[in-house]
């Protein structure tokens, strides 16, 4: 039987009721699709870490109905308030230390005094927040490392055994998760790229970001979340920067001059950078299909919501 509903009023407050019994829910935001928790119930929150089978030392982003909520939970600086009056709600993430009696469960920061921090956009998610008067654990609801999902049907594909529900609110908007940015150490860093560029971020702050790189070895520490270097991986291997596929792959194009033989999708015909971080997900995992032998990638040019959307490619198709 299908976990997927309408995200009308009724549907929102049953969601919200299952949360408060420490079950599971996913909804929109306008980045991908979140699986909910209780941030504040360690049960829960294990939940989501076996629901997705995610490494448990890659921290979750809890989200939260405003700044003033957000900064009960952490130690907000002025730039971090700066930041949050600016951005949110919106597709930024905020890591920051945890307020010394932060009622967080530990386990939303893998064990580190950190805790990341987002105000969402979407309305359905933004209802939620108010209905269940909890902060959200809620990472993207896939299986971990693999294709971050965008519509309800993805959700229920990957796991919809997990959930009590799934509301559906359409296709996200962005379809890239959020900027991640830390703010733990004098100099802000970038721990991964999304819907807030740097460039956007240094105009209000008044100086550049640091662009942290992608830690492979997990003894390093995480901070912020999607930052394993092999994630969002389809089954099929990732070759990237193809001019077009070879025998037996399938070809992810982008741009007016794509080819279009075999089995081929294009991001965006006009080379709508949107547009493309929009389909990215769902197209990957279209391409991801046992009749093809891998997944090539045409080039993405390396400028505004083509940073993200490179940084989903790159861990794509690293080793794993």
């Amino acid at each position: 039987m299908s976990k997927i509903v309408p995200a009308d009023d009724a549907n929102i407050a049953l969601a919200a009721g299952a949360l408060r019994r420490g079950e599971l829910v996913s909804f929109p935001t306008e980045t991908v699709y979140g699986l909910g928790g209780d941030a504040c119930n360690d049960r829960a929150v294990a939940a989501i870490y076996a629901a997705k089978g995610r490494p448990s030392f890659n921290p979750l982003i809890v989200h939260v109905p405003s700044l003033a909520a957000a900064a009960a939970l952490g130690e907000f600086s002025e730039d971090a308030l700066a930041l949050g009056r600016a951005f949110w709600p919106g597709p930024l993430t905020l890591v920051v230390r945890r307020q010394r009696k932060c009622p967080l469960s530990l386990l939303v920061s893998a064990g580190m005094d950190s805790v990341a921090l987002r105000v969402p956009a979407h309305p359905v998610a933004r209802a939620l927040l108010t209905a269940s008067n909890l902060p959200l654990a809620g990472p993207s609801a896939n299986p971990s490392g693999r294709i971050s999902p965008t519509n309800a049907r993805h959700v229920e594909e990957g796991l919809g055994d997990k959930v009590a529900m799934i509301l559906d609110g359409g296709p996200c908007r962005i379809g890239v998760e959020s900027t991640v940015l830390s703010l733990l150490d004098e100099k802000p860093a970038l721990l991964r790229p999304g819907g807030v560029s740097p460039e956007e971020i240094a105009a209000i702050i008044g100086r550049p970001v640091e662009i942290a790189a992608p830690v492979g070895d997990v003894e390093a520490g995480l901070h912020g979340p999607g930052r394993l270097l092999s994630h969002y991986a389809p089954d099929r291997p990732v070759r990237l920067n193809a001019v077009n596929a070879q025998a037996g792959e399938a070809l992810l194009a982008f741009g007016r001059n794509a080819p279009h033989a075999g089995i081929t999708l294009n991001l965006s015909e006009t080379g709508d950078l949107a547009e493309a971080a929009a389909n990215l997900f769902a197209m990957l995992r279209a391409l991801d299909r046992p009749d093809v032998t891998g997944i090539a990638v045409m080039p993405i040019p390396e400028v505004g919501l083509g940073i993200a959307i490179n940084d989903r490619l790159t861990r794509a198709a690293a080793p794993r």
